[in-house]
Formats: C-alpha cells, sequence, structure tokens
C-alpha cells in the first residue's frame, strides 16, 4: 500500500499504474449523493476521470454543424469515480481491445437534473486556480461541476476517439449570466462535428447548464484524437514564431499544481500528477492541466470581466511542472501564457 501522500508533496513515485489512476471525483455533497444512491437507478453510471493532455493547438475550436436528433438519456446522478481508466487502458490493449471507431459522433444526449454546488469544494477551487473566495461561481467551475457527465459520454463505444489518446486542443466557454453557489443546475451533454485534423480528428464535446429550464452556462470542449494520416501526419511547416508579447506578469507553477488541480477537479490523469504516469504517455516530467491554465487566466482578470461573456481559449504546448510562465493580457481581452525562458506558447485566448 502506498503511503499517503501530503499535499506539499511532489509527483507520486511510489504508486501503481492503478493508484496513479484512481481517485475521488465527487464534486456533489456527502448528503445529497447519499440521498440518490437510494434511489434505484436503470442507468451504468460508473465514472472515471481523464482529460487536458494540452499538446497541440487548433484554430477551429467549434465549428458547429447543424444539431440532429439525439436520443436523450436521464441519468440518476452524476457519474461517480468508477473503472474509466481501466476500461480505456483495456482498449489500448491490443487484441482485447476496442480498435474500431465510429465515423460519427454518438447520436445521444445525456442529461442529468438537480446537481448543487459544495461550498467547501467551491472554496477549495477557488483558492487553488486563484480566484477570490465567492459564492458566485468561476466562469470554469461548470466544467468542473458537470464534466463527469461528459466523460461518460466520452466512454461510450460510439464516441469516435479513445481516451488513451486524446488531447484537449480548445475550450470555449460562455457565462450568460452569473450563477450563485445556492442555484440547483442542471446538465446536459452531447457530441458534435467530428471532423479531419492534419494529426488525426477532431470532435467537439458540448456541456451545457441550465437553472429552470433557462441556459446559463455553455462550455465547448475540442478533442484531438491522433492517428496515422495519409501523409504520415506531419505537422506543416508554420514559419517562424512571432515574438512572445510584453509579459503582464510571471507566475512559478510548482509540481503540487497537478495534483491539487486533480484533487478539486476529479481529474487525475497521471500525465499531471506522477513523474512516473507521465513517461507512460510520453512526457518526461508531469504537465498542468489545461483548464487549471485557463482558470488562472481568468482569475488574473476577474475583477475586470463582465456578467455576461465568452472566453475561447487554444491549449498549444504544455506547461511542464516545475515550470515558469509568462502572463500576458490587452486591452482588447486578448490574453497568452508562454515560456517565460523561451517564449515559447503554452495557451492563447480571448474574452468576448
Amino acid at each position: 500500500m502506498a503511503r499517503k501522500k501530503r499535499p506539499e508533496d511532489g509527483p507520486a513515485e511510489n504508486l501503481s499504474v492503478r493508484d496513479l489512476i484512481d481517485g475521488p471525483t465527487e464534486v456533489i455533497s456527502a448528503a445529497d449523493l447519499a440521498a440518490v444512491r437510494a434511489a434505484s437507478s436503470e442507468h451504468d453510471v460508473s465514472l472515471e476521470a481523464t482529460h487536458d493532455l494540452s499538446a497541440y493547438a487548433t484554430t477551429d475550436l467549434s465549428g458547429h454543424a447543424a444539431p440532429a436528433a439525439r436520443a436523450r438519456v436521464e441519468l440518476p446522478r452524476l457519474p461517480a469515480p468508477g473503472a474509466l481508466y481501466r476500461r480505456a487502458l483495456r482498449d489500448a490493449v491490443p487484441v482485447i481491445g476496442r480498435s474500431r471507431r465510429p465515423d460519427a459522433p454518438p447520436g445521444v444526449e445525456l442529461a442529468v437534473a438537480g446537481v448543487t454546488v459544495d461550498r467547501a469544494h467551491l472554496a477549495d477551487y477557488d483558492r487553488v486556480c486563484g480566484f477570490r473566495l465567492s459564492d458566485r461561481l468561476p466562469a470554469t467551475y461548470p466544467h468542473v461541476l458537470g464534466f463527469p457527465l461528459s466523460l461518460r459520454l466520452m466512454t461510450t463505444p460510439e464516441f469516435p476517439i479513445a481516451l488513451t489518446g486524446v488531447v484537449h486542443v480548445g475550450n470555449r466557454i460562455t457565462v450568460h449570466r452569473p450563477i450563485e453557489a445556492g442555484e440547483t443546475l442542471d446538465f446536459v451533454t452531447h457530441a458534435e462535428n467530428l471532423r479531419p485534423h492534419e494529426r488525426g480528428r477532431q470532435v467537439d464535446v458540448v456541456l451545457v447548464g441550465s437553472v429552470g429550464g433557462e441556459e446559463v452556462w455553455r462550455g465547448v470542449s475540442t478533442y484531438l484524437g491522433k492517428e496515422r494520416t495519409p501523409d504520415g501526419g506531419g505537422r506543416r511547416d508554420r514559419g517562424e514564431r512571432p515574438a512572445p508579447p510584453a509579459a503582464t506578469a510571471r507566475w512559478r507553477v510548482e509540481p503540487r499544481v497537478g495534483t491539487d488541480y486533480a484533487r478539486v477537479s476529479g481529474d487525475h490523469n497521471p500525465i499531471h500528477t506522477s513523474r512516473l504516469g507521465a513517461r507512460l504517455l510520453g512526457f518526461p516530467r508531469p504537465i498542468a492541466h489545461g483548464m487549471w491554465s485557463k482558470a488562472h487566466c481568468l482569475a488574473a482578470l476577474e475583477s475586470r470581466l463582465p456578467e455576461a461573456y465568452t472566453v475561447d481559449v487554444a491549449f498549444k504546448l504544455p506547461v511542464p511542472l516545475p515550470g515558469t510562465v509568462a502572463f500576458s493580457a490587452t486591452p482588447a481581452w486578448d490574453f497568452a501564457l508562454h515560456d517565460a525562458r523561451t517564449g515559447r506558447p503554452h495557451l492563447v485566448g480571448t474574452v468576448r
């Protein structure tokens, strides 16, 4: 049994792969969970979290096609931690794994009603990401709150990209109005706009949050599934990289950012929390979660954000842990993260 890690510890080295990919992800209160678990359920809602490998950028974050008719599946509660990573790893094993991938997004949408906010969890999230402690939800918090539902969709056999190779390349969030911690949210998620990419295929996963039947929040996450392509999947020559903008601030990103964000987001992907896990997935050391990077940028802009807006980001090169990043922002609401030493881009975004 691995020793219990303290919050100040760096990435784990002495955990098994199974230990690395398991962890608590509930984001609703224990009392609420106990109530829904006491009810009967006809659905399999087992879940485990993974996202944000943050390796490649895209210029087309969410070119939505007209929605097709989708069957709706109502889940009795938010999916809880379970066998998702083990299922994804099993699918990656030759012969026994699931190799065929559909040529269209799943023709289904998943829904769950009555999701409440645990204020202690919200405060913990605010501290990890740099937001002021408040009863008003940061723009990125509903993504964490409803993300288990999207992950449940991404584990269906009909989803066109395997979780073991998924790369989170872009995220767009629209806040229609402020959301208070005392409000109860209903979530619906679906996938759309499967399209080719120079390194494989991309798909958009849409998560919508509503209060009393009114849409108050919408997130669109673009995922890339890397595949062999006829041209070998080579990256186009993008020419000389432009000089990064002048830095507004510099942030030292310590290893604990990976484990702290995993705790508050439920994303225990070992690529973010363990040197061993990162090496197994092709990185020399852990990398920061892309949605932590986005949240931390919004926290830096928090005092100036309007009550309704859309924030759009493209995740470029990963932020290694530890590392130092340079944050820049313009009066026109463009912002970016670059490597403080080399100027290599990590994230570019806009608020509109």
